[in-house]
């Protein structure tokens, strides 16, 4: 599979890369960003954290707005920030273009309906195509843990537990917990799914934690000042759920901070430094 690479720059002694490739898995040109530490060499592969960035958001937000490459580079971890939905002519968009469903708001699920369902295939993308390319492709091992932010951190924490053999960690900033009782996940999975709720609960973490044993380590970081803390978030059900099952979860409600990437970069570091702990105990 070919890759165009887009653009790099060096940074904190590593490289920021952008590329694009086709993929069959969404039938169409995708882009993603790269960060490989120094530390990333052929005879030296490191370990790979998956970002999942939120609504509106591309590849681009996390890299350019998260502060994230000093620890990642300091930690010897790659990033990977794939796009947060398929675009290009034909991929199909919110009728009423909100930004809240279609071009930018993928949900990290496989469509079922028509017309998203030849396009809208996130879920297989981020589990299956885009790793297999990764790893086929850069200095990077195949241990790798994921992490993401709003509708990012519903795609990592429904990823991540679907997917133990595949990811050591799970962390999410302002996770959308509960997406099929909640606006943002009522429209987007009714369109991508169709109206049969029981086929929603495969996408939402409240859901897979009560039908599925999760082990795998989370880490969830939630503002309360957060605009969109209680119509959309819903942070209390996971706590709430975790607590049931015992799920090894660490939710922590951080005083005064919102949605934004300001909040992501003052914790950032902590959560790449939890990831890394895991990561190097499963490259030992």
């Amino acid at each position: 599979m070919d890759l165009i690479n887009l653009s790099q720059a060096k940074v904190f002694g590593g490289w920021h890369k952008q590329y694009q490739h086709t993929s069959t898995v969404l039938n169409c040109d995708m882009r993603f960003a790269i960060f490989l530490p120094l530390k990333a060499t052929p005879a030296s592969p490191v370990p790979v954290l998956y970002w999942l960035s939120g609504l509106t958001c591309t590849d681009e937000n996390f890299m350019q707005k998260a502060a994230a490459f000093q620890k990642a580079a300091e930690l010897g971890i790659a990033i990977v920030a794939p796009d947060t939905s398929p675009r290009g002519e034909g991929v199909p968009d919110d009728p009423d273009g909100k930004y809240d469903f279609g071009l930018g708001a993928g949900f990290y699920l496989n469509a079922t309906q028509e017309p998203w369902k030849k396009h809208y295939q996130m879920y297989s993308y981020v589990v299956d195509e885009l790793p297999e390319l990764i790893e086929a492709h850069f200095p990077v091992t195949s241990v790798k843990s994921i992490a993401g932010h709003s509708m990012g951190g519903h795609g990592a924490l429904t990823i991540g537990i679907k997917n133990p053999d595949k990811y050591v960690s799970i962390s999410a900033f302002s996770p959308i917990c509960h997406p099929s009782i909640v606006p943002w996940g009522e429209k987007a999975f009714r369109h991508y799914l169709g109206e049969d709720k029981s086929s929603w609960q495969q996408y939402d973490t409240i859901s897979l934690i009560n039908q599925y044993p999760v082990t795998t380590p989370i880490l969830v970081d939630q503002g309360d000042a957060d605009g969109f803390l209680h119509e959309q978030l819903k942070p209390e059900t996971l706590q709430a759920a975790a607590q049931t099952h015992r799920v090894p979860l660490t939710l922590r409600m951080q005083p005064g901070y919102d949605h934004s990437y300001y909040f992501i970069q003052t914790f950032i570091g902590e959560h790449l430094a939890f990831h890394a702990q895991h990561l190097n105990q499963h490259s030992a």
